[in-house]
């Protein structure tokens, strides 16, 4: 028996037929003893389909407010068809909106935060033998307007409801069978993890796996919440993710995974003066046009000059350059340089931290394989390198080779 908090993505409710699916997944759950509190998103497509109508009303700018009203509707269609299949199949069961239950949020339309829920008529429920049907991806704030939280809120409101409701473990119900070493599409011998801690799904969802949303783990991390990450449609444990226990003895791997990012591009401004300040005469102003900036290099200064490079999202590519091309004489750049066809792969795992020689594997594998590094980061946990897009296959199966992480118990060592 246990106090469950189960997340189901679009997929997972996209017709009639998988709703039936995932009541009956439920009520099994729920006749094995659990509790249960379920938390779903619009079924797959009705947001984009949503959105759509919102574009055609107000082509230029589509009024947030408005929108979130909207858009919080998709939920509100898969929470009250849930709630009638588990009560086809005898089993009590109560639908929310975010409103409803109460989740609080700040007035930050399509990006508000959580403040606080409202636990008591969910435990009400749950003390009455109800399974509890809450609507993801939305909330109300203090004035009483909808509002919703941002891509991937759904899995945000999962792990915010599990924190309140201080329940044993948050499940994300998606299409695929849990976190792997690799994208299974890209690797094809890419393994399943049975256990991640926080700190390396956090690095993975930001260095572009899709799994589970960056808020959604930070929030879980935040606040001890396990997270489980399972499959609709194929019975099985899925990956927990979790906090390391620095203190058992664990085997750990040195690397856990490899994440990549195909929505890259590289910036070069070339020959601006090697003085203070230059890094902010370039960043501050894309910093004031809302674009985040990854990967910063700078060259060492030669003849009081410098190059200076870093990358952006693919999206906003173009914008920078022209942004950049209109500002050349004031930076005194000799030229401005882009290419929108590179890619970042990225070693993670939380053996790095006490065992060195993992980047010069990293290199020397890449090396014979004829890739070229065009960049370089690293932390704690992780090594990314920038490469042409062209390599990005052929990198990630050779480390996921050098590393054995195809095998079980890969390149483990007991943790110090």
């Amino acid at each position: 028996m246990a106090f469950l908090v189960k997340k189901f993505g679009g997929t997972s409710v996209g017709s009639a037929d998988r709703i039936k699916q995932v009541a009956k997944l439920l009520q099994n759950a729920k006749q094995s003893g659990d509790d249960l509190v379920v938390v779903v998103s619009a079924m797959s497509g009705e947001t984009n389909r949503l959105v759509a109508l919102a574009r055609e009303m107000m082509p230029a700018v589509v009024d947030v407010r408005e929108l979130d009203v909207l858009l919080a509707t998709g939920e509100q269609v898969t929470i009250a068809l849930l709630c009638m299949a588990l009560k086809e199949l005898g089993c009590d069961a109560r639908s929310y909106t975010g409103a409803q239950v109460k989740i609080l949020t700040d007035n930050s339309h399509s990006k508000a935060r959580i403040l606080s829920i409202d636990k008591e008529p969910i435990l009400e429920d749950i003390n009455q033998g109800r399974i509890v049907v809450v609507a993801g991806f939305q909330g109300v704030d203090e004035s009483g307007d909808i509002t919703t939280l941002g891509r991937g809120g759904s899995d945000t409101s999962a792990v915010a409801l599990a924190a309140a409701l201080e329940c044993d473990e948050c499940q994300i119900f998606t299409d695929v069978d849990g976190v792997y070493t690799t994208d299974p599409r890209v690797e094809s011998r890419a393994r399943r993890l049975e256990r991640i801690t926080f700190e390396e799904m956090l690095e993975m969802a930001s260095l572009g796996s899709k799994v589970l949303q960056i808020r959604a783990v930070e929030f879980a991390g935040k606040y001890n919440v396990p997270l489980r990450v399972l499959s609709t449609f194929t019975p099985g444990d899925g990956t927990l993710i979790t906090y390391d226990n620095e203190d058992s003895s664990m085997e750990q791997a040195l690397v856990s995974g490899i994440a990549f990012n195909r929505d890259e591009a590289q910036i070069t401004v070339a020959g601006v003066a090697d003085k203070p300040g230059i890094a902010y005469q370039i960043l501050g102003p894309i910093a004031d046009l809302n674009v985040e900036v990854d990967v910063i290099l700078q060259n060492i200064g030669e003849n009081g000059l410098t190059d200076f490079t870093f990358t952006v999202h693919r999206d906003d590519f173009q914008k920078i350059m022209d942004f950049l091309h209109s500002r050349q004489s004031e930076l005194g750049a000799a030229s401005i340089i882009g290419n929108d066809r590179i890619v970042k792969l990225s070693l993670v795992g939380v053996g790095m931290r006490s065992h060195a020689g993992i980047a010069s594997r990293m290199f020397k594998t890449l090396s014979e394989a004829g890739i070229n590094l065009r960049m370089i980061t690293t932390s704690e946990i992780k090594i990314s390198v920038v490469i042409d897009e062209n390599y990005l296959e052929l990198g990630v199966r050779a480390l996921h080779e050098e590393f054995d992480l195809a095998e079980e118990n890969n390149n483990t060592v007991v943790s110090q």
